[in-house]
C-alpha cells in the first residue's frame, strides 16, 4: 500500500511540474472542440494524429507541435486562437531556467553573444541539438530530448523576424567549431548551416581563432541584449545557471568587453573562408 501512494504523490507532482500553458492550451482546444461537435476521435482523424495525442495535448501532458495547432485551428474554425498561443508552448518546452531569457530575447532588437564551447543554439543543426541533448548528465528522458530540440529549432525562428528585425552578432571560438559532436557528418552539416546562416543580411558571424591566445572573452561566454525601448541587458549561462544583470555599470562593461572581443576576433569575410577550410578538412 505504502509503494502505492509514494508512486501517485510522484505521478502527481509530475503532473503539476507541466507548464501551465499547455494545460491553458488543452482546455482551450477541448473546448473549441465540443464547440464543433467533434469527438477526439474525430479530431484525430480529421487533423491526421493518433487519439492518444489528441487526448495528451488536451489533458496538457504534452505540448502540441505547430502543424498540431496549425490543422486544429483549420478544421476547428478557430480563426488564428489556437496559434497565437504556439510560441508560449514552445517557449515552454525549454528548461525552465531558461525560458526568462528566451522571453529576453523575443523583446530584443539585437542579440551579441560570445561562445567559447559550443555552437550557438540560434545556429544549431537539429542533428547537433539533439547530439548534445542526448549527451546530457543525468541523462534525459527521450521525450524531454525531442521537446527540448523541437524548442530550440524553434527560438531560430527569430533570426527571420521582421517585425521588428533583429541584428545578431556571433562569436565563436575556433574549438567550439573543430569540437566534432557525435561524427564529422554532424560537423559537416553543422558548418555548411553556419556558412548559410552568415550570409543572411542581419547575422554577422567571426571566429576567434585559436592562435589569438589571451582575449577579452576568456572569463566565459556572454549574451548582450538590447530591447525595441533600447533597455540592455546581458545573461551568462553555465551549467544550466543563468545569471541576468541590467544595472547601467554592469551592461556598459560588458559591452565594452564585447566591443573589443570583435576587434580581436577575424572578420566576417576572413571567418567564412575560416568555416569554408575546417569544413575541407572534414
Amino acid at each position: 500500500m505504502r509503494d502505492t501512494r509514494n508512486s501517485r504523490t510522484a505521478k502527481g507532482k509530475e503532473e503539476s511540474d507541466l507548464p501551465g500553458v499547455w494545460s491553458a492550451y488543452g482546455r482551450l482546444l477541448q473546448h473549441l472542440r465540443k464547440r464543433a461537435g467533434l469527438s477526439q476521435q474525430a479530431l484525430a482523424e480529421a487533423i491526421g494524429y493518433s487519439l492518444e495525442q489528441v487526448a495528451s495535448v488536451e489533458q496538457g501532458r504534452r505540448p502540441a507541435k505547430t502543424a498540431f495547432t496549425t490543422a486544429s485551428d483549420r478544421v476547428l474554425e478557430a480563426r488564428g486562437v489556437l496559434e497565437v498561443l504556439q510560441d508560449d508552448v514552445d517557449r515552454a518546452k525549454l528548461p525552465q531556467f531558461f525560458r526568462n531569457v528566451a522571453l529576453l530575447e523575443t523583446e530584443a532588437v539585437s542579440r551579441f553573444s560570445y561562445d567559447p564551447l559550443l555552437v550557438p543554439g540560434l545556429l544549431q543543426t537539429e542533428a547537433y541539438a539533439q547530439s548534445l541533448l542526448a549527451a546530457h548528465f543525468p541523462p534525459l528522458d527521450e521525450e524531454i530530448v525531442e521537446q527540448r530540440v523541437a524548442a530550440r529549432l524553434a527560438r531560430q525562428s527569430l533570426l527571420g523576424r521582421k517585425s521588428p528585425p533583429v541584428v545578431f552578432v556571433f562569436v565563436v571560438e575556433e574549438g567550439a567549431l573543430r569540437r566534432v559532436v557525435n561524427n564529422e557528418g554532424v560537423m559537416s552539416e553543422q558548418l555548411d548551416h553556419l556558412l548559410v546562416c552568415s550570409r543572411m543580411r542581419n547575422v554577422e558571424l567571426q571566429v576567434m581563432p585559436t592562435s589569438r591566445g589571451a582575449h577579452s572573452g576568456l572569463n566565459g561566454p556572454m549574451v548582450l541584449l538590447e530591447s525595441t525601448d533600447h533597455r540592455q541587458t546581458v545573461y551568462v549561462e553555465a551549467q544550466d545557471v543563468v545569471t541576468v544583470r541590467s544595472a547601467r555599470d554592469e551592461v556598459s562593461e560588458f559591452w565594452l568587453r564585447y566591443g573589443m572581443l570583435r576587434t580581436q576576433a577575424l572578420d566576417t569575410e576572413e571567418s567564412s573562408r575560416f568555416i569554408e577550410r575546417m569544413a575541407g578538412e572534414l
